[in-house]
């Protein structure tokens, strides 16, 4: 009997064990266990969500009707832009430890407008946090909120989310306190790293700009600045470190103006860089499209009824100018090898940044670093291909020049066979005036020769001998001027004329025509220009007969010749120790007249008589230029 009853005991002991394991397993279940040596959870798996369409409902309603949350096993929640209700996630902590515990709550999205957090420690009083309720003393880059577990404690946590422009992303990480700040510092150190690695960008490409003023340089800086500047507001660090909640708020208004400035300053920077406009119906596409972005874009000012798509409209222009550039590609534009890549990359970061917007697709979660490492490699790109753009046009300058010594090279050539060509044309016409002057110098010699044998026949007929002194000065005159001819047609060079030869005839002329023991020197320094010699021929045949006329009273004398050029003056100084002008009259004869006209007419020079010694005749004129 008392085996029964010991029987019926141990089966009853089982049963209440087994109910009182029930009693637990249902009392804990939902509840995420927490200690100190786990770093990281992730609640959101383990939490519950209810979808409040009504946006009206307080934490109140919520306690008051529990049960209308449902389970969840996302770990990461995206409604994408505006959604039209309120987000509230529950979830269970409890401290299966017999010491303290602290923690930090993560809720790792800083684009939402409004988050309320609610914990059992004040009355369910809600802690506000999000993009327009950052506090001040706040220098995390994701909201955050500290909770406290006392030994064995368990409490029970809801939060509110919402967003009226931004994206709704719901991700909640538990951290140990040291854990969360470790991680938080190595983030922070990364985006300063990627912050300042695109600033030295910026400013290289700026300088780039101000040597080659090139305005694709210009575009590319306002490219990385547009972007870094979206970073800056994607990531979180301007409503913790720049701007205040107020501002933020009003800054917001524009999502749709700054999501789109990179698309835009990166359409121009292509636009210049590949020189689209050599193509010209993608150019022309573009442009229109450029022109019309910004009314587009308006529509998502106007309404919130299609702000979830307020980026389709950047990713369309993105894609167009990809096809644009693998177009430029297939067209063998240097250029574009290097932008197709740096597009491959930014399309990426486009598509995933759009796909995560919208709730569809997150691989940041994965790829933490994502964005930031996309972007500095594009800029990068960026750079070396506009670098190589540098490198590109020294060299086609270095071609272009090359190309252009080789056509003056060619030029030169053919205009040296040109002149060769004219040369001989010319020196066959030269020969050819040579030649005719030659012949015609030969002709009025003859005919001179036939004038002055005419004056010979006819003076002999004279008795009177004043006549014939005067048919004899003809003579002498007509031969000064036969003998230059007669030196022309002797000489091959017709500019000048051999003074000393020509003189010396001149003066033989003379003295032949004259019974006078007269010695005359010569002292020739210069030849005389063809065109002044027949004038100084002239000159000093008068001067000579004259001399040899009345000079000399025992028809015995000398007579000095001179002929020099002192720099760009001409000197004929004719010179005898005669009786000189015995009375003033004399030196008013019609040769000595003569004299006077062709020295200031002709030769257009100045004449000066000096008659105190015999007499000296100095005569001085200029070359023509």
């Amino acid at each position: 009997m008392s085996i029964i009853l010991l029987k019926r005991g141990v089966i009853i002991l089982n049963k209440l064990i087994i109910i009182y394991a029930l009693f637990v397993v249902s009392l804990f279940a939902g509840y995420i266990d927490v200690d100190n040596k786990v770093k990281f959870y992730n609640l959101l798996p383990k939490s519950q969500i209810y979808i409040d369409k009504s946006k009206s409902l307080t934490i109140e309603d919520i306690l008051k009707n529990d049960a209308r949350f449902s389970d969840n096993d996302k770990e990461i929640l995206k409604y994408g832009y505006s959604p039209h209700f309120h987000l509230w996630i529950k979830f269970t902590l409890h401290n299966n430890t017999k010491i303290p515990i602290d923690k930090i709550l993560e809720y790792a999205n800083p684009l939402t407008e409004s988050i309320k957090f609610y914990k059992p420690d004040n009355n369910y009083l809600p802690q506000k946090e999000g993009l327009f309720h950052t506090l001040n003393d706040r220098k995390t880059l994701h909201p955050i909120f500290k909770i406290k577990l006392q030994p064995q404690e368990t409490k029970t946590y809801y939060l509110q989310a919402s967003s009226k422009t931004t994206t709704l992303i719901a991700k909640l990480h538990l951290y140990e306190v040291d854990s969360f700040y470790k991680k938080e510092m190595k983030n922070q150190i990364v985006m300063a790293l990627f912050f300042g690695a695109m600033i030295i960008l910026a400013l290289y490409n700026l300088f780039l700009f101000l040597f080659t003023k090139d305005i694709s340089y210009i575009f590319y800086v306002l490219y990385i600045l547009s972007i870094s500047f979206h970073h800056i507001i994607y990531i979180g660090i301007l409503n913790i470190y720049m701007l205040n909640a107020i501002s933020i708020e009003h800054l917001v208004q524009y999502a749709t103006y700054i999501s789109a400035l990179p698309a835009i300053a990166l359409a121009f920077f292509i636009k210049y860089f590949i020189q689209v406009k050599q193509y010209p119906l993608l150019n022309k596409i573009l442009n229109i499209y450029l022109l019309a972005f910004p009314f587009l874009l308006s529509i998502f000012i106007v309404t919130d009824e299609f702000n979830k798509y307020r980026n389709i409209f950047s990713l369309l222009l993105i894609i167009y100018l990809f096809a644009v550039v693998i177009y430029a590609a297939y067209r063998r534009n240097r250029q574009a090898y290097f932008v197709l890549f740096g597009k491959f990359i930014i399309l990426s970061v486009a598509l995933f940044m759009y796909l995560s917007s919208v709730g569809l697709l997150d691989i940041f979660g994965a790829f933490p670093y994502y964005i930031e490492s996309a972007l500095i490699i594009e800029a990068l790109v960026f750079s070396i291909a506009l670098a190589d753009r540098i490198r590109q046009l020294k060299l086609d300058n270095d071609d272009a020049k090359l190309k252009l010594i080789a056509q003056e090279k060619d030029e030169k050539n053919k205009l040296a066979e040109q002149v060769a060509y004219k040369t001989n044309d010319l020196k066959i016409a030269l020969n050819e005036k040579n030649l005719l002057l030659k012949e015609l110098n030969h002709r009025v010699k003859n005919n001179m020769q036939t004038i002055v044998s005419l004056i010979r026949l006819q003076a002999d007929e004279l008795e009177d001998e004043k006549l014939q002194n005067s048919f004899l000065t003809i003579e002498n005159r007509i031969n000064a001027m036969s003998h230059l001819h007669e030196l022309l047609y002797k000489q091959d060079d017709i500019s000048h004329v051999n003074a000393y030869e020509y003189f010396s005839i001149l003066i033989d002329e003379v003295r032949d025509s004259y019974d006078a023991n007269v010695v005359i020197n010569l002292d020739i320094q210069t030849p005389l220009k063809m065109e002044k010699a027949i004038y100084c021929g002239l000159i000093l045949n008068e001067l000579i007969s004259n001399a040899f006329k009345y000079a000399f009273a025992n028809a015995k004398g000398e007579i000095q010749v001179k002929l020099l050029k002192k720099e760009n003056l001409n000197k004929l100084i004719i010179q005898d120790n005669g009786i000189g002008y015995i009375k003033k009259e004399d030196s008013n004869t019609l040769g000595l007249l003569l004299v006077d006209t062709l020295v200031k007419e002709q030769l257009n020079g100045t004449i000066k008589t000096d008659s105190s010694n015999g007499v000296k005749i100095e005569i001085s004129w200029g070359e023509d230029e």
